[in-house]
């Protein structure tokens, strides 16, 4: 059985994927595990919006100029968003929730990588990747959105952690 250390040591980010869709009961597996995630005060905040069209996939990964054109390859995006009116720690609510699907992808075999998407410029001037993808998924104005998931199986290999070569030099023992 493999333990949380040997899924964190096994998750990296992948920006290939097979063109090969995700199992209905996987992704029910991944929303549930989603579900269970910690939130500030239970506030439960955040929402997902579960993306498998690959046009909409495609319209998705140019919500950026940089750091979204994998999008439009994985078979399944959940874009991570938060009503900001019912919680002032939304952000790490949504950033806690987004790392819970990404361990609970790798658990299941998939991939996955994060798009950051709150406080970056669209391709459009003046326009925030943040507004460009409330538009195309018509997402209410309280809420906010923190980044896409894109998940998949991975086309291309990445080596786990190396235990020897992690950074041990930021941790500081007082």
């Amino acid at each position: 059985m493999m333990t949380f250390k040997d899924l964190a040591i096994q998750r990296r980010s992948h920006r290939k994927f097979e063109d090969k869709a995700v199992e209905q009961e996987k992704i029910d597996s991944i929303l549930q595990t989603v579900l269970m995630a910690p939130a500030g005060k239970r506030a439960n905040e955040w929402r997902f919006y579960v993306i498998k069209d690959k046009e909409k996939a495609l319209k998705l990964s140019e919500c950026k100029q940089f750091g979204s054109a994998f999008v439009k390859e994985a078979p399944l995006n959940i874009v991570v968003t938060a009503d900001t009116t019912k919680s002032d720690v939304w952000i790490e609510d949504c950033s806690i929730a987004a790392i819970y699907l990404q361990l609970a992808a790798q658990d299941l075999g998939l991939g996955s990588c994060w798009s950051q998407v709150r406080e970056r410029e669209s391709m459009t001037e003046g326009v925030s990747a943040e507004e460009y993808i409330k538009n195309l998924l018509d997402i209410p104005s309280e809420y906010a959105v923190e980044c896409i998931i894109s998940i998949g199986y991975p086309a291309d290999e990445r080596k786990p952690y190396d235990l020897e070569k992690l950074p041990y030099e930021k941790i500081v023992n007082s």
